[in-house]
């Protein structure tokens, strides 16, 4: 399926390196990976400056190295991330005021350009993003399902958690029927390289994709209640609490992100 995931996340491909490889942070405690999301998600929020921004970023991008993932998966997978800052940010990036960046774009509105202070709005909004999704990546490409499993029985509410597992498990499905859809008309000539003049075969390949997966949804609730299903799939995993050294680093994480949100950014302080 490398035509169909050289843009987005291959679920194969993520528990592939997961149940398969044995790098660094496949020893690492997956509650410690939570505790990190978490301790990201606020750096991003509370940073204010570009440079801490892409030296977080820098960061997170040495430890995707440090784990043995592979780059240019990465590279394929920012598209849809980036085509989401683009969609966002580069509006920004003309309405900001400040220095222009090289001329003016005459437009019925009136004159646009592009400022200084829009290209960095632009640069902090794209390393936000990209943080938080390339550690995502590596705690998943890290993390076994069982795991996994076991964290989000922990801190999802049923029925939430239960949902969020046999998605997850349901999503190999589509992706084989939709490959055997894309198989299926490429056999008959068709081509898929151009969006807009095959608009109504991609039209017809989704929705066969989800007929297909209503039937077999079906298919599949007769069949786990016939084998008992009591409304728990959950596999769960022996996973410890982190040992000491992982607890440090987690709680010196929000230590140093909190602290610089009160200092930097609030002026708490002496």
């Amino acid at each position: 399926m490398a035509t169909l995931s050289n843009h987005v996340p291959d679920p194969r491909l993520i528990t592939a390196f997961a149940e398969r490889r044995d790098g660094p942070l496949h020893r690492v405690n997956p509650w410690t990976k939570v505790g990190i999301v978490g301790a990201l998600v606020l750096a991003v929020t509370a940073f204010d400056r570009l440079v801490l921004l892409a030296g977080l970023y820098g960061v997170v991008l040495l430890v995707y190295g440090l784990a043995g993932l592979p780059f240019r998966r990465l590279a394929g997978w920012y598209s849809l991330p980036l085509l989401f800052v683009v969609s966002v940010a580069g509006p920004l990036a003309f309405l900001e005021p400040g220095t222009p960046v090289g001329g003016a774009l005459s437009t019925p509105l009136g004159d646009l350009s592009v400022t200084w202070a829009g290209l960095v709005l632009f640069a902090e909004l794209g390393c936000r993003s990209l943080v938080v999704v390339t550690f995502t990546l590596t705690a998943s490409m890290t993390t076994k399902y069982t795991d996994v499993a076991s964290v989000l029985g922990r801190l999802l509410p049923r029925p939430i958690d239960q949902i969020a597992l046999l998605t997850y498990r349901f999503t190999f499905v589509l992706l084989e029927t939709l490959e055997d859809l894309v198989k299926a008309a490429r056999s008959r000539g068709a081509s898929l390289s151009e969006f807009w003049s095959n608009k109504r075969l991609y039209a017809r390949i989704l929705g066969m994709t989800m007929l297909s997966a209503i039937e077999r949804s079906e298919r599949l609730v007769k069949s786990m209640d016939a084998r008992g299903y009591d409304g728990d799939v959950t596999l769960y995993g022996d996973v410890p609490r982190p040992p000491v050294h992982e607890l440090a680093v987690v709680v010196g994480s929000y230590v140093a992100v909190v602290g610089y949100a009160a200092v930097a950014v609030h002026g708490v302080g002496p």
